[in-house]
């Protein structure tokens, strides 16, 4: 099984809808790498932490990402969706049926590009228009077919959660809130 997810970053990116995530995938044995969507690798955060990743977009591999991450913010989110080169990596990635992720404002990179056409989703309040095809579900996390999505900063811990249910199955989620003293 291939175990690889990239989370993007881009100057403007909400931390904890990053690293939270990026910390409980490692937990549960994910590779996991923080990819600039710029050339430079230090990207800024939306409170001024500067966060060096371990990449930049034009270096990577998608053949073997399992995921493909989206942490909100802003302007984060909307840094995110001015890259052509992200764009093209989602539209591949869904096309496969491979699973992707976004929480807070960053659904809506994945709805202006037709992504949630028929699925469910959630976003940052005032960004449902954005979800272009797409049903919205007013809860924390949403998890509909390859995309799951999180309405924001204070349901990062639950949206990493979903994905590695999803990903590795209830009994090695559970496991892991336990570890982490959550459950």
């Amino acid at each position: 099984m291939d175990s690889k997810v990239y989370i993007f970053l881009a100057d403007g990116f909400e931390e904890m809808e990053a690293l939270i995530p990026y910390d409980v995938l490692k937990r549960a044995g994910f590779e996991v790498e923080l990819v600039s969507v710029k050339s430079k690798l230090e990207v800024v955060s939306t409170h001024g932490l500067i966060v060096t990743c371990d990449t930049d977009i034009s270096k990577i591999n998608q053949e073997n990402a399992t995921l493909l991450l989206l942490p909100g913010g802003m302007p984060g989110a909307s840094n995110l969706a001015e890259s052509k080169e992200l764009a093209a990596m989602l539209l591949k990635q869904n096309e496969e049926g491979k699973l992707l992720a976004a929480i807070c404002a960053a659904p809506y990179v994945l709805g202006d590009l037709g992504i949630l056409k028929g699925k469910h989703a959630t976003c940052f309040p005032g960004y449902e228009s954005h979800l272009l095809g797409a049903e919205h579900i007013a809860k924390s996390v949403v998890v509909s077919q390859n995309v799951i999505t999180g309405n924001g900063a204070g349901a990062a811990v639950k949206f990493a959660f979903a994905i590695v249910e999803h990903l590795r199955g209830k009994r090695v989620a559970d496991f892991l809130a336990e570890k982490m003293l959550l459950a």
